[in-house]
């Protein structure tokens, strides 16, 4: 089993102050400050999106599902000027076909899940910011009964659906399948949904940690109920937690409070 308490610690020990924020948030609910809110936002563009760099000129699908993933651990897709303008960007950055794409500046800097005109970082970043914006769309209403990005959603679902292989694996990153999941899920496409976890299943015991962390707390976010994968995916994060309470990042020490957050939002 996940020691929470040990987490909890953890990130208390040495996360930064959106960090335990996000902690807070997190244990008890309690909406971030102003002033914290205000970090997040540091660096939104006038579009309403975020860019890949601190330099950048254009904003970043990528970068700004990366706030936005931030941004709800601290309750802020429900209300707020600052998640407003970003999902407004985003809904209005999507392509004709229903896909994302980051803008062509961006191919000298962007890594292979963003390159601009890959197939299959255009089907990531389709799941992604597709996910992002079904959860933003649950937070405000959970039933989503008034309407909430309904066409943009209908189209991205449409174009991830049409991407699945007849086994229900996806040709793109092992990310983009629970975001995949998620999106189809709320969408009313449950049998593609129920493939795409199946194949998740399948990896599950091959995935790093973060990976897992990262599923689970995503296919929660969008109700997808407590099912047998959410059930597994926690057995799995039980059994790779470190003895100080945090989980190992992909991307190196300096994530692992992130990860850790992560987890604990895929076990509350």
């Amino acid at each position: 089993m996940v020691d929470i308490d040990a987490a909890i610690g953890y990130v208390m020990a040495h996360g930064d102050p959106v960090e335990r924020a996000r902690l807070s948030y997190l244990r008890t609910g309690q909406p971030a400050t102003p002033e914290i809110i205000d970090r997040l936002s540091d660096g939104q563009m006038v579009e309403g999106g975020w860019p890949a760099s601190a330099d950048g000129q254009v904003p970043s699908v990528d970068a700004s599902c990366f706030r936005l993933s931030e941004l709800d651990d601290l309750g802020g897709l429900r209300a707020g000027p600052v998640a407003e303008r970003a999902l407004h960007w985003l809904a209005g950055a999507q392509r004709p076909d229903g896909t994302w794409q980051e803008h062509e500046s961006l191919a000298g800097e962007a890594p292979a899940w963003a390159m601009p005109g890959d197939p299959e970082a255009t089907l990531y970043l389709t799941s992604v910011a597709g996910f992002w914006l079904t959860a933003a769309a649950v937070e405000t209403d959970p039933y989503q009964t008034r309407g909430h990005y309904n066409e943009v959603l209908a189209r991205a679902a449409g174009f991830v659906a049409s991407q699945l292989r007849p086994d229900g694996s996806w040709p793109s990153f092992l990310a983009a399948g629970w975001h995949t999941a998620g999106l189809l899920h709320q969408q009313q496409y449950f049998y593609e949904s129920s493939r795409v976890q199946i194949v998740l299943g399948e990896r599950l015991p091959d995935m790093a940690p973060a990976d897992v962390a990262a599923m689970a707390a995503a296919l929660r976010r969008v109700n997808l109920g407590d099912d047998w994968l959410l059930r597994n995916a926690r057995k799995r994060l039980g059994e790779t937690q470190r003895p100080d309470g945090g989980w190992d990042s992909n991307e190196g020490p300096i994530f692992d409070v992130n990860v850790t957050l992560t987890a604990l939002r895929a076990c509350r």
